[in-house]
């Protein structure tokens, strides 16, 4: 299947805090549940186009487009999307909170998947408005941090809070609240919950810490690596290293409509 990908001119300056690790971010990132793609298609009238902002590797662009005839899918990111995975339904371009190559009211469906924190989100509405279709639907989403058992919870909020909390991007506050302190100027709908879920050993749990935005700042800032220095305990916490673990994340979203 042909990779279709378009590089624009780069889009206007952005926080890029995933494309030096992108292919950590690719290998590491959950997938999201199939019953929250289900339910997005079932709010739809029709399924001829879904607008992926903010796709990141690709992974919400490639479940949306099992429902949608094609899907478009930017990232402001030019290595994120070279670790997208192609398909013949998808074309990823460059791209940050617009999507100048769409027309208007052209878009059935525009998903945010742990991205909307990082747009201009004025920006992004009004582009919204333009190229979604009458009863057109937006839908953002986020997730904080995954859960396991208690003491591993423990140590995993000791090293968000204590040791990386002022790494964090200011815009990670606003993935803290589920994005419920955003103007949202959409007729919004009562979503259900869905969460995330994946089967980890340890080394896996090692890898998704070291794709933690924080963990970008902190080394770059401190120059050397937070996650491995707290490998013992970690250790501790995990019990027997090669044993499988059900890890679970809780999805906050916002969806509404355009009329």
């Amino acid at each position: 299947m042909r990779f279709k990908a378009k590089f624009h001119k780069n889009p206007k300056s952005f926080k890029d805090n995933f494309s030096a690790q992108s292919a950590a971010y690719a290998a590491y990132r959950p997938g999201y549940p199939e019953n929250l793609f289900q339910y997005l298609a079932g709010e739809c009238r029709e399924h001829k186009l879904a607008w992926d902002a903010g796709t990141g590797n690709g992974q919400s662009a490639k479940q949306l487009a099992l429902h949608f005839d094609q899907v478009y899918a930017t990232d402001a990111s030019s290595a994120q999307i070279l670790n997208a995975e192609p398909l013949a339904n998808i074309t990823y371009a460059v791209a940050n909170e617009q999507a100048p190559a769409l027309k208007r009211r052209s878009v059935n469906l525009i998903t945010v998947a742990q991205a909307l924190h990082w747009f201009d989100i004025e920006v992004f509405y009004a582009e919204a408005e333009r190229v979604l279709k009458k009863h057109g639907l937006l839908a953002c989403w986020s997730y904080k941090l995954f859960r396991i058992n208690a003491g591993i919870d423990r140590e995993i909020e000791r090293i968000y809070t204590e040791i990386l909390g002022r790494y964090w991007d200011p815009e990670r506050r606003l993935v803290d609240t589920g994005y419920r302190t955003l103007s949202f100027p959409f007729r919004e709908l009562r979503a259900p919950s869905f969460e995330m879920k994946a089967f980890w050993n340890f080394d896996k749990m090692m890898g998704f810490l070291g794709s933690w935005s924080a963990v970008a700042n902190y080394k770059k800032r401190e120059g050397h690596d937070p996650i491995p220095e707290n490998i013992e305990r970690l250790k501790a916490a995990w019990g027997k290293l090669d044993e499988t673990k059900e890890v679970t994340w809780t999805l906050s979203m916002r969806a509404g409509r355009v009329f």
